[in-house]
């Protein structure tokens, strides 16, 4: 399997001002040369006391421009060179000095200088603004500092946020700059098309967990791998995305609302209630169709005779059919984790559950695995995806799964109108 570039062929300016948190700037140049994107580094002054320009040369192959009569530009006007092609400007760490600097519009330094001549589209392509702030935890709550800030997104930038935590000065709180992998995925996501735009997508992940007693239950191995790919690629297409998720250890993707059940009977009081506000349901969640028919109120214990205990089952609301039958129902895809038989298994289901599209994979082959093979089943066709029918690493599926989803849900909604 290649290696995923999710930011192949992109242009990228990254800033870096003056602050402690320049040291993660190394890891953040580090990760976009590796997802494929030429970088080209300005520092400030303040930067240069904190990271050295030849540590950043390094990592992107290029030289470091870090001042404003760079003898090395042809036109003398670094500032306007380094913009024109860019896809995006991106300033980590931004400190409270150089983000009142934007707000104000002024132009000392070369880094200001290129975020003040980027184009902002008019008669040329726009080149977002991107800012992660760093500072201390007073400073980032002081009013100016939110003066500022709400200044420059009213300007056009577009701002990361920030983490709460372990500051350098030994205080505890908000303003540490977020870590270089968020940053790259805000970065994706900025710089990704939209399709969803204006949408809400509701999806469900993971395994569900029937308790059996205090300490056992039935479950399955489902990892949720896939399903909060999907969520991130629904993020990054513009939807606003709410993930039930199930009993699994995954981080949340970045912008993504994040509802925690434990079983197939909370999954489903979570769901149905939220289904009709949204335009998109997607059922990636592994359910468990059967319930132990009454709990156990303490483990159940060895009797010494060999014997195991039996216990009545009892069936499992099914959700996706549930969200399907709705008056006012999203769009609904459903999966089809199979071991085998995939193709007639999933049009099975599809028709069961009346279903405009069932997503099928091999559960044994994927279960807890980082790449995958879909197979997209619906009234009328079968086709592989990859087209090729080959494993690809799951992100990779899911952003080409929400843009076949996103063609048909627009279809979807045009005849449903009509």
């Amino acid at each position: 399997m290649t290696e995923r570039r999710d930011l192949a062929g992109r242009r990228l300016v990254l800033g870096l001002s003056g602050g402690i948190a320049c040291y993660k700037s190394a890891e953040l140049l580090r990760l976009l040369v590796k997802a494929g994107a030429e970088v080209h580094v300005v520092m400030t002054e303040g930067a240069q006391r904190f990271i050295t320009a030849e540590t950043m040369q390094a990592l992107s192959g290029r030289p470091v421009a870090t001042g404003i009569w760079d003898a090395a530009e042809p036109n003398g006007m670094p500032h306007i060179n380094l913009t024109r092609g860019a896809d995006a400007v991106l300033v980590a760490p931004a400190s409270a000095d150089f983000i009142a600097r934007l707000a104000q519009g002024r132009a000392e330094d070369l880094l200001s200088l290129v975020c003040l001549a980027r184009p902002l589209g008019v008669g040329e392509h726009p080149v977002p603004l991107l800012l992660a702030p760093a500072m201390n935890r007073e400073m980032w709550t002081h009013p100016a500092t939110q003066r500022n800030l709400a200044q420059a997104a009213a300007d056009g930038a577009t701002l990361l946020g920030v983490a709460h935590g372990d500051q350098a000065c030994g205080e505890v709180g908000d303003g540490r700059m977020l870590e270089a992998e968020a940053i790259l995925e805000e970065l994706t996501t900025a710089l990704s098309p939209k399709p969803l735009a204006g949408r809400k997508m509701l999806i469900t992940a993971g395994p569900t967990f029937e308790a059996i007693d205090p300490v056992r239950g039935i479950t399955n191995l489902s990892s949720g791998k896939m399903g909060f790919a999907i969520a991130r690629a629904a993020r990054e297409a513009g939807a606003e995305v709410t993930l039930v998720a199930g009993p699994v250890h995954l981080d949340t993707p970045r912008g993504v609302r994040r509802i925690n059940v434990r079983s197939a009977a909370q999954m489903h009081d979570a769901v149905l209630p939220q289904a009709p506000a949204h335009d998109l349901f997607v059922a990636t969640a592994a359910v468990a169709d059967w319930r132990p028919a009454s709990l156990s109120a303490q483990k159940i214990k060895k009797d010494g005779k060999k014997v195991a205990p039996t216990f009545e089952l009892s069936e499992n609301p099914d959700i996706l059919a549930a969200v399907a039958a709705l008056p006012d129902r999203p769009y609904c895809v459903g999966f089809a984790a199979e071991s085998e038989k995939l193709e007639q298994h999933a049009r099975e289901k599809l028709l069961r559950k009346k279903l405009p599209l069932i997503v099928g994979n091999l559960g044994p082959a994927t279960f807890g695995q980082d790449d995958n093979a879909l197979l997209l089943v619906d009234a009328q066709s079968t086709r592989p995806l990859p087209a090729d029918g080959r494993p690809a690493d799951k992100l990779t599926l899911a952003r080409a799964l929400i843009e076949e989803v996103a063609r048909r849900l627009d279809g979807w909604t045009r005849s449903a109108a009509a």
